[in-house]
């Protein structure tokens, strides 16, 4: 596995995803890996499509890491689709070439749509961005308990 040093250090940008069966939404980390931000919502393709699109924005990016959610259910159980979530983090591992890791992204839809009516978003708007903002939801608690892990 390709290895940068930005990466060995604990800094360089990170790649949130928010994995979906018809979206893929993504945000970004700035280059310490502070802060998350939106970055786009991917339409799913086929499967070499998607994979060259990630390999794209890695690179594009300059990407050290990618942090996928995984929907475990509410008592903490893996179910099918945290089972479809993992054959999906494995095929990144293999296309990118960098650490792709699981974060428990329970309850980030919710938080999103939530965070998206409170900013009095309309409806078709909420549709388009809310895999982005849930992505950021969960990029921003992994980037946290990063942080608080490393004592920062």
């Amino acid at each position: 596995m390709q290895t940068t040093s930005a990466d060995r250090t604990g800094t360089g940008r990170v790649l949130g995803v928010d994995y979906g069966d018809r979206r893929v939404g993504l945000a970004l980390s700035d280059p310490l890996a502070i802060a998350a931000r939106p970055l786009m919502t991917l339409e799913r393709g086929s499967r070499q499509h998607d994979m060259d699109r990630f390999r794209a924005i890695v690179r594009e990016h300059e990407v050290v890491r990618i942090v996928v959610g995984l929907p475990l259910d509410m008592d903490g159980t893996a179910g099918p689709r945290a089972s479809l979530t993992r054959t999906f983090i494995d095929r990144l591992r293999e296309a990118t070439a960098i650490p792709v890791e699981a974060w428990d992204e329970r309850l980030t839809t919710v938080q999103a749509e939530r965070v998206l009516i409170s900013g009095d978003v309309s409806r078709a708007r909420r549709r388009r961005v809310i895999d982005q903002v849930a992505a950021v939801i969960l990029l921003q608690s992994w980037l946290d308990a990063r942080q608080t892990a490393h004592g920062a």
